[in-house]
């Protein structure tokens, strides 16, 4: 008993200590922190309005290097960006700064695209839609065996992006992108006329093994596919139609042809006597008093016409 009489004796002596030095205690608030920074998340969904091409302008110094300064490139390795539409360039930036764009050259566009907001994506596709693009040569050598032997390389590639090929449901390319390849604003259809086509037939390829864009780009799936049904010829030769592709009369040897019958003018009454005609120029020599020829409904030249699309 003495000894837990002494423990509760000394249990109540500490608990009067630890009552007494609580009393005598200050208590100092805690100042207010000053309010919290809140920081956009990355990859939030930013709004743009439509594009200044001025601005655009100002911003497409750093796209010159491969694209040129108007997106008329002088290496074919990158593609032909002048007309295409400012919803299409704008897309096309978003999906190589999320890094979704991963074939190609993607990986020298990553750190172009990366510091751009969706406004400076806009005005950049707003200043390439100002431009006009050029065009190259398709190739006309004709296609020695298969199932289009005899026929000119690019005629294959123009059969389809005129009719398309019903029979394995290929739709007409310019169907969408226009019949002159000059693509579509609304739904951002690229424009085609005068790509090159290294740039084009490797898109084609990609396409058709269904790599370089995420499952949630409807577009890629479009061409996938489109793509899965062509050929390796039909991709090259659809590829060399578009290059030479463009709005521009085909003239090349009408010059020739009109040289072989000369027209003579009638001398006017009275005008003194001309000279003794001179012999017709060769056909290899131009000849200037002719009309050129008229285009095409979509400016390129049709099959059998003297030769391919030549850029003007």
């Amino acid at each position: 008993m003495r000894h837990a009489r002494a423990y509760g004796l000394a249990g109540l002596a500490a608990l009067a200590v630890a009552a007494a030095a609580v009393a005598q205690t200050t208590v100092t608030p805690v100042p207010d922190q000053a309010p919290v920074q809140v920081a956009p998340l990355a990859g939030a969904e930013e709004h743009a309005t439509w594009g200044d091409p001025k601005k655009g302008q100002s911003l497409a110094g750093a796209c010159a290097a491969c694209h040129g300064l108007d997106g008329n490139p002088s290496v074919p390795t990158y593609p032909r960006i002048a007309g295409m539409p400012e919803r299409y360039v704008a897309q096309q930036l978003a999906l190589f700064k999320s890094h979704a764009r991963t074939t190609g050259m993607a990986a020298v566009m990553y750190p172009i695209a990366e510091p751009l907001s969706a406004q400076d994506m806009r005005d950049l596709g707003a200043w390439f839609q100002t431009q006009k693009p050029a065009a190259g040569i398709a190739d006309d050598t004709p296609i020695a065996a298969g199932p289009n032997a005899g026929r000119k390389y690019y005629e294959v590639g123009e059969a389809l992006f005129r009719g398309g090929d019903k029979t394995r449901g290929i739709p007409a390319c310019m169907g969408c992108h226009g019949a002159a390849g000059q693509g579509n604003p609304g739904p951002a259809y690229p424009t085609l006329a005068g790509q090159e086509a290294a740039y084009a037939k490797r898109r084609l390829e990609e396409y058709r093994t269904g790599t370089g864009a995420p499952a949630t780009y409807k577009n890629f799936h479009i061409m996938a596919a489109i793509a899965s049904k062509l050929t390796d010829e039909e991709i090259g030769s659809v590829s060399s139609y578009l290059q030479g592709l463009h709005d521009r009369a085909n003239d090349t040897g009408v010059e020739a042809s009109s040289a072989a019958s000369p027209v003579a003018a009638a001398p006017a009454q009275g005008a003194p006597a001309a000279p003794a005609a001179t012999p017709a120029a060769p056909a290899s020599v131009p000849a200037q008093t002719t009309a050129p020829v008229q285009p095409s409904a979509e400016g390129q030249a049709q099959p059998g016409q003297p030769s391919t699309p030549t850029q003007g």
